[in-house]
Order: structure tokens, then C-alpha cells, then sequence
């Protein structure tokens, strides 16, 4: 018997997936607990419009990405700090407050756990980082810290 998963079984499949259960198990296991629904024509229907709102939101995502990726790569973002003893900066320049920064400057909502810094900034200067704004598209900035 056909059916489609509507969660995920363990040793059978995923959500969303047309699978051939024997019809004992279907019958007695899956329709019962709400695990599948018969393959009939409404639901392979249904099923082919989610597969393709699925594949027009990556779509959709992917383009958004890569527009960001186009109009943030090589720029920079400019940071004022207090200094501290010595000339250093009291503190650090932290992945939030640079999300907080492209915000403000450039428009786009930049989640903090997409930068990819290689450590707090603890000092004056310009340093390289990288967001990850989809997968397998990110762009490279630059963040120059520069005393108040």
C-alpha cells in the first residue's frame, strides 16, 4: 500500500515522503497513530505543492542571500570605542554589536551567530570577517575599530 508520511518513522522515512508500507503495517500501525495517509489523488497533490512551495522558498531564500552577499561583500563597517589604559580599547567589539552596526549602516538584518569572527576585537584597528549568509553564500567585510 502506498502512503505518505506525515512525520518522520524511524526505519521508514521522513515527513513528506511517498513510501510502498505493507498493507498490515499501514492498516494496523500508521494510518491509526496519524503516522501516514493513504496515497489517494488529493494527497498526492497535496504533497506535490508542498514539494514545490519547499523548492520556491529556497529559491526565493537563496536569491535574497545572494543579493546581501552582493551589496555587503568588501565593504566597511565603521566602530567607535572608548579607550582603555594604554591606548586599547576598554572592552571588545563582539559579533552582536557588528550585526547591530550592518543594520544600521546597510539595511540588513544580520543574525550574530552568522559572523564569523576569530575572536572578541580587543584593540583598535581593521580586521577581516566573514558572514554566512546561506549555505555556501557569504561575504567578506571588513570592521574598522577607531577611538571615540
Amino acid at each position: 500500500m502506498k502512503v505518505v508520511l506525515l512525520t518522520d518513522v524511524k526505519g521508514v522515512g521522513k515527513k513528506g515522503e511517498l513510501i510502498n508500507a505493507s498493507d498490515g503495517y499501514a492498516r494496523n500501525f500508521l494510518l491509526p497513530r496519524k503516522l501516514a495517509k493513504e496515497a489517494n489523488a488529493q494527497a498526492m497533490n497535496e504533497l506535490k505543492n508542498a514539494e514545490a512551495s519547499k523548492a520556491y522558498k529556497i529559491k526565493s531564500e537563496t536569491e535574497e542571500a545572494q543579493r546581501a552577499s552582493d551589496a555587503l561583500s568588501g565593504k566597511i563597517i565603521r566602530i567607535t570605542g572608548k579607550a582603555g589604559q594604554g591606548g586599547r580599547l576598554f572592552g571588545s567589539v563582539t559579533a552582536k554589536e557588528i550585526a547591530q552596526e550592518i543594520k544600521k549602516q546597510f539595511g540588513f538584518e544580520i543574525d550574530k551567530r552568522k559572523i564569523n569572527l576569530d575572536g572578541d576585537i580587543k584593540a583598535f584597528g581593521t580586521y577581516q570577517f566573514e558572514i554566512k549568509l546561506y549555505a555556501g553564500i557569504t561575504a567578506k567585510l571588513s570592521v574598522s575599530v577607531t577611538e571615540a
